[in-house]
């Protein structure tokens, strides 16, 4: 277990206030992480960081919108000033304005997922490699979808894929620094992200049909995988993909 240990680590998670990133964070703070949630509305984030500390967690609500660099910067102002230093980041903030064919896709549906999707991400690492000083472990949140893009979701997962192209640029340039970065590549998974097609019975069925597993994920089973990707047992492993998908991409 000793490996998985992150005691005295700082570590980041955006779109922290539910889900996947609550969940993350949830289990970094389990295993002895101090975590800064990260999401655009302070009040849902205080009550995930309230949560987490009830629990016995080490936890802090900081509100930023990934979609806007300003933001990120003001906030990596607070935590050079509180902190100092930086050990893990997950980017896990994502939005997907857009249900229907790529070509009815206007500028604005661009525009938007672009922001938070992968400019987002790549701001929020810039600013976290100055901090990371020697070590540190980044963790970006793509989805199956950049592997295999989901039905009438052509943009959205054009950013994923995206998202994982730079993650393996970025882990050439950062292995010598120290930092690792990998993507963690989720299939289906219980979240209001997800609700649109977990809440309609024709469409979980047929999403569900494509996994072998025959069920969806619960946010935990992604966050146990993000668990392993920045700690030290997986000290070798960075440009990795890890897919988590109940076997659909097989």
């Amino acid at each position: 277990m000793k490996e998985f240990k992150l005691d005295g680590r700082i570590a980041v998670i955006t779109g922290a206030s539910r889900g996947i990133g609550l969940a993350c964070a949830q289990k970094l703070a389990k295993y002895g992480a101090r975590c800064i949630l990260v999401s655009r509305k302070a009040e849902n984030l205080e009550t995930a960081a309230r949560k987490i500390r009830e629990s016995g967690g080490k936890a802090e609500a900081m509100a930023c919108h990934t979609g806007y660099p300003d933001q990120i910067k003001a906030m990596y102002e607070k935590i050079i000033e509180k902190y100092g230093t930086l050990d893990i980041l997950v980017n896990n903030a994502a939005t997907n304005p857009h249900f229907g064919e790529m070509l009815t896709a206007d500028e604005g549906i661009w525009d938007k997922t672009l922001d938070v999707n992968l400019k987002g991400p790549f701001f929020m690492i810039k600013h976290a490699v100055p901090l990371m000083k020697d070590k540190g472990a980044i963790v970006n949140v793509a989805s199956v979808n950049a592997v295999s893009p989901g039905l009438l979701q052509g943009v959205y997962s054009a950013t994923k894929a995206a998202l994982v192209n730079m993650t393996q640029t970025l882990s050439r340039e950062l292995a010598p620094k120290g930092i690792r970065i990998n993507s963690l590549l989720p299939g289906l998974t219980d979240t209001k992200f997800a609700s649109a097609i977990i809440s309609s019975d024709e469409i979980c069925q047929h999403a569900l049909s494509q996994i072998p597993m025959g069920r969806y994920a619960n946010p935990d089973e992604m966050a146990g995988a993000v668990l392993y990707l920045v700690s030290d047992a997986a000290s070798f492993t960075t440009g990795a993909s890890l897919i988590c998908d109940g076997g659909m991409l097989v």
